[in-house]
């Protein structure tokens, strides 16, 4: 209920905003979403309400992409919109998207969370936070480094390193630490786990409840499935577990985007760049954010009540195109130290 009616309110203050964007005619823009369909649709009809733009949209949690390139100069996708960063590197490298010189969307979003040429955008941000035992850990604040110390053996639970969520994460340590310290961390942290990765962040938070580890490695908003606000007694209700964001004493939480792009293709160009820009907009990120249980890419915008309660959030300054370059580095250091074997494997060895 709390987010449905935040929703309504914002697609109002959207539909009065945006009516000056209306067009003659039947315009229109096909959408490529992984977006599920209850976090997008209610938006999508606020941008047909006020701008007359028709919104044809298809939906799929996987495979979009592979579907556009099969389809080449014929498909109709005009805007793919995403829910990871890694999918809007994919489709850039393929040569599916086209860059955009938009001043009202480089205005909205700041320059860390988009393409240097254009070719995408962030839309909304993903802290990748700590979840811990409420009852278990005492500490106020732990950082990704510290992941690693001996303190920890037993009591981690991540997913597997090879989803695009931790490949992120470990190409941010690269960074940061460069190679030698950064495998050295994430073997310390393998050693640490409190069983092979397995299944998703929702698992990880479900598995620091039932005691199976106390320290989980999550997105933000799998975190919220877990917390909500009472709205009689205006309280926060949570299951007994803590947030942590990692590393705000010094450069920052990790974070990653959900974005959006526009195809290379695409034969309504001016739509999806209309569209692009109302998600982007101080308003739409609002609903998006809402909706989503996300933080806006843009510090002007009030994040979801939920997270207002919650510790702020300080993000890491990394431009994460630096980010999609030591994506595929990442991606190898998991599978030279076999880190989704779990802690009991003889490559977990701090070398």
């Amino acid at each position: 209920m709390r987010i449905q009616l935040c929703a309504k309110a914002v697609l109002l203050a959207i539909a009065a905003t945006v009516m000056g964007m209306a067009q003659a005619g039947a315009a229109e823009v096909n959408l490529y979403s992984y977006r599920e369909p209850q976090r997008i649709l209610p938006l999508l009809r606020a941008f047909n309400a006020a701008t007359g733009i028709r919104v044809s949209v298809t939906f799929a949690d996987k495979d979009l992409i592979e579907r556009i390139a099969a389809e080449r100069e014929q498909s109709p996708a005009d805007v793919l919109l995403t829910n990871e960063f890694g999918l809007l590197l994919d489709a850039r490298a393929r040569g599916l998207t086209q860059a955009i010189k938009s001043p009202v969307i480089e205005a909205n979003v700041p320059a860390i969370y988009r393409d240097p040429e254009g070719h995408w955008f962030g839309l909304t941000r993903r802290a990748r936070l700590f979840v811990v035992s409420a009852k278990r850990v005492s500490a106020d604040s732990v950082t990704y480094e510290e992941l690693a110390e001996p303190r920890w053996k037993g009591k981690v639970c991540m997913r597997s390193g090879k989803h695009p969520y931790n490949t992120a994460l470990i190409a941010s340590m690269l960074a940061h630490h460069g190679p030698t310290k950064a495998e050295a961390w994430l073997r310390g942290v393998k050693a640490n786990l409190a069983r092979r990765p397995s299944g998703g962040d929702r698992d990880q938070v479900r598995a620091v409840i039932e005691g199976v580890c106390d320290v989980a490695v999550v997105n933000s908003y799998y975190a919220a499935n877990f917390i909500f606000i009472d709205q009689n007694l205006k309280e926060q209700k949570h299951a007994p577990i803590r947030l942590l964001f990692p590393n705000t004493a010094d450069r920052g939480t990790h974070v990653a985007i959900s974005g959006a792009a526009l195809m290379k293709n695409a034969r309504n160009k001016e739509s999806g760049v209309q569209l692009i820009e109302l998600l982007t907009s101080e308003l739409g990120q609002r609903m998006y954010s809402v909706v989503n249980d996300e933080y806006p890419v843009s510090e002007a915008v009030t994040p979801p009540t939920l997270m207002a309660n919650w510790p702020p959030l300080r993000a890491d300054s990394l431009p994460l195109h630096k980010l999609a370059e030591l994506r595929t580095q990442a991606q190898r250091l998991v599978d030279a130290i076999n880190f989704d074997d779990g802690p009991n494997d003889a490559s977990s060895q701090v070398r």
